[in-house]
């Protein structure tokens, strides 16, 4: 085979392969990046009509409650009944358009005495079975079995002796649920409203669309809502399920599948109209110059050709090298704006969330100083409040001004005052949540009466270190933990340790700990580790992690300061 055709062949190979191999990676990879946002799209339209769900509940919860404690059920309580109270249980289901079938008002023995529906006075009330008894607002609500899309709600009607005299009735048209499920859809896909907590299929099931069965069955694609993790547990325990069909679900791959297709071949048939007379401008240089080593070995006085192509080779190698040194420098330079432009983000929300809740902290402690009776506890309180939302401003501005955190202004200082006085500021944290929070001084290990330890260093930072550590302590240990705060005096060190008893750091957890972002506790942003670290490193110290002396998983943060002869060398 002539080289022509090598090099056409060897063309063709090294146009197409490539090609061929980031057309697929390309394909698959949009292919994974497509699905994953149809079905995170899918996600959020279940959230969103989760929440629309409990809303929708919540109020009709709030309804029942508040009405029951109205002024015009007193005729209940004193046994007067009248056309006034039915009429005014109608205005409330006719202001509500349809959102409730009746509203009624029920005795102790079970007889309806007042309704929207005139027809039903007298009559008894038939609940049903009792599906699920909720306290809300101070009051018992009792929801039952939902029957034909009606859910009857009901809650107690009590006098001043807080004794039951009647009950407080509402039937709510189900519609409305299966009406929030409806807008969740779109092409090939459709809803159901889940109760996660019962297994059996006739009250698993509380609601659904017209499709859901035939695309359940279909083993398509399905997502449930996603409960957001709070303080305050759920009062429904029921999630939004979204099911589409795959075909409709893939079918915007299917298409960019084609495309890349296409797109493969008329790459191909470009590439080979194109590397056959390339080929040959290739081999024509290479024949003379072969043609020249021929002639050279006969006779060494003859002249080189004019090859151009190893000059053309050359500068290439030199073009390409520099093209690899500017892709080198352009991946840095891309990188370092990536950091600045996370770190840049992270000093905008910073300063948006922080500095306003800093306002108007600072603007109520200023309000309760010049309260009149406001006691010593109290007078301290403020002043710390106005002390700390004044440290956290600076650092605030510190971390919007620059990338980076300042340097230290080293100054000597008395370390143990400095420890009191974050146990103090995290104190009432601390028993809010039940957790022990005690702190001892040692000297060579051995328990001291706390005298002065004189460190030199920047107050400010290493209160903002001690800060850290004692509210991710707090924040991980569950009720009644308990966290202790031990200051160790040796001859040329100080040690503060923060140990608790909680979960404790596992050994691939010490690895990344300190990096910045790396946070195991839902809603942290993993910077106060990574700050305390580059504080501590700048005061020439160490800041570690160690097991816990309380218990046998708790974690033990070791802050390690080297003391400064300066009172001798004075």
């Amino acid at each position: 085979m002539s080289v022509k055709k090598l090099l056409l062949l060897g063309f063709l190979l090294s146009a197409l392969l490539p090609m061929l191999m980031v057309t697929l990676l390309t394909f698959f990879e949009a292919r994974t990046v497509l699905r994953e946002e149809i079905v995170r799209d899918m996600q959020t339209r279940a959230n969103a009509a989760s929440h629309q769900v409990d809303d929708m509940m919540f109020e009709r919860l709030q309804n029942i409650v508040s009405w029951s404690r109205l002024e015009v059920m007193d005729e209940v309580v004193i046994g007067d009944f009248d056309k006034r109270l039915s009429k005014f249980l109608n205005e409330l289901k006719v202001s509500y358009r349809g959102v409730y079938q009746s509203i009624y008002v029920v005795n102790n023995q079970n007889v309806v005495i007042a309704s929207s529906e005139p027809a039903d006075i007298g009559k008894p009330a038939n609940s049903g079975r009792q599906w699920l008894q909720i306290s809300f607002a101070n009051r018992t609500v009792r929801l039952y079995q939902l029957a034909e899309q009606k859910l009857p709600i009901a809650s107690d009607i009590l006098d001043v002796n807080q004794q039951k005299v009647g009950s407080l009735w509402v039937i709510f048209d189900w519609h409305a649920i299966t009406k929030i499920l409806d807008s969740t859809e779109n092409q090939g896909s459709a809803a159901a409203l889940v109760n996660v907590d019962d297994e059996a299929p006739q009250t698993r099931m509380l609601a659904e669309t017209k499709h859901w069965k035939k695309i359940v069955a279909a083993h398509d694609i399905s997502v449930d809502s996603v409960i957001q993790p709070s303080a305050e547990p759920p009062i429904f325990n029921w999630v939004v399920s979204i099911a589409q069909y795959r075909s409709v679900v893939m079918a915007p791959v299917h298409r960019m599948g084609y495309m890349f297709i296409l797109l493969l071949i008329i790459t191909g048939v470009l590439a080979a109209a194109f590397a056959a007379p390339l080929s040959g401008r290739i081999t024509k240089p290479l024949a003379r110059l072969t043609d020249y080593a021929n002639r050279f070995m006969r006779s060494s006085q003859s002249a080189p050709p004019v090859v151009d192509g190893p000059i053309e080779v050359r500068a290439l190698s030199s073009a390409f090298g520099k093209m690899m040194d500017d892709l080198t420098l352009s991946k840095e330079n891309l990188t370092r704006a990536a950091k600045l432009a996370v770190a840049g983000e992270m000093a905008a929300a910073m300063s948006h969330e922080i500095r306003t809740p800093l306002g108007i902290l600072r603007s109520s402690a200023q309000v309760l100083a010049r309260e009149k009776g406001l006691s010593v506890e109290g007078q301290e309180v403020v002043a710390f409040i106005n002390m700390e939302t004044e440290r956290l401003n600076k650092l605030v501005s510190t971390l919007v001004d620059s990338a980076r955190p300042r340097q230290p202004e080293f100054a000597l200082h008395d370390i143990v005052p400095l420890v009191e006085h974050a146990v103090a500021m995290l104190r009432m944290q601390a028993n809010k949540k039940d957790v022990n929070l005690a702190m001892v001084v040692k000297s060579h290990g051995e328990a001291a009466v706390a005298e002065q330890i004189l460190v030199e260093c920047d107050a400010e930072q290493i209160t903002q270190v001690l800060l850290n550590l004692l509210l991710n302590a707090i924040q991980v240990l569950p009720t009644g933990g308990k966290v202790a705060v031990s200051i160790i005096d040796a001859q040329d060190h100080v040690v503060v340790s923060v140990a608790d008893d909680g979960a404790g750091v596992t050994e691939a957890q010490k690895e990344q700990i300190f990096d910045p972002f790396f946070t195991q506790r839902p809603g942290g942003i993993g910077l106060g580790l990574a700050v305390s670290k580059q504080i501590v490193t700048a005061h020439f110290g160490s800041l570690t992690v160690e097991k816990s002396t309380l218990a046998n998983t708790g974690a033990d943060f070791r802050v390690q300061l080297p003391k400064r002869q300066l009172l001798n060398d004075a």
